[in-house]
């Protein structure tokens, strides 16, 4: 059975998963052009490296794709498990280089506009980043997922392989910390309490 594109934009992603397995390149493409921006974004924030972040992302998306035949809707959700593999790639690649300093990583790719505006974002950014990177991993990938991919406790907790609670107790430390780290730099940032 194929689909029009057009037609597949409210199309679940399990569905169109299940779609792609019959033979449905439409799907394929749907179900790409909606997860692969999610899922990069994630690997860059969880890697600080665009170009290996495109690695990560396009390699999980060819696991899915590989898998899609064999599919079992309800089991799990399409993009629950693709987070799942990003997060074991990404894991892997920062195992390998472990040994390599934070001067000698390529800083990604900066596209932010060069008014005054842009500059302040990016030194929020900056400031975001050093400090998401100063977290441990664990408390790193749950506080991302939460409040930078928006995903809810029981989902972050299957993409980690843990409870919830321990989901709850990542994200209020990680939360924590980031507060700590980021203390100082309120009027640097061009936060004020007006």
């Amino acid at each position: 059975m194929k689909m029009a594109f057009d037609a597949l934009a409210d199309v679940s992603d399990d569905a169109l998963l299940v779609l792609y397995g019959n033979g449905d390149t439409d799907a394929a493409r749907a179900l790409t052009q909606r997860l692969l921006p999610r899922v990069l974004g994630f690997a860059t924030r969880m890697l600080n490296d665009a170009t290996e972040a495109e690695d990560v992302a396009q390699e999980a998306m060819l696991r899915l794709w590989k898998i899609a035949g064999d599919w079992r809707q309800g089991e799990a959700k399409v993009s629950t498990w693709l987070y799942r593999v990003v997060l074991n790639l990404c894991t892997d690649r920062q195992r390998k280089r472990k040994g390599i300093g934070l001067d000698q990583i390529s800083e990604p790719e900066d596209e932010t506009p060069g008014a005054v505006a842009g500059l302040q974002e990016q030194e929020r950014l900056a400031a975001l980043k050093d400090a998401l990177a100063a977290l441990p991993d664990r408390q790193r990938q749950a506080v991302v997922l939460r409040h930078i991919e928006g995903f809810k406790n029981p989902e972050i907790a299957q993409v980690l392989e843990i409870s919830v609670e321990a989901v709850e107790s990542l994200t209020a430390r990680g939360k924590r910390s980031l507060e700590v780290l980021l203390a100082g730099k309120r009027a640097e940032l061009g936060y004020t309490d007006d």
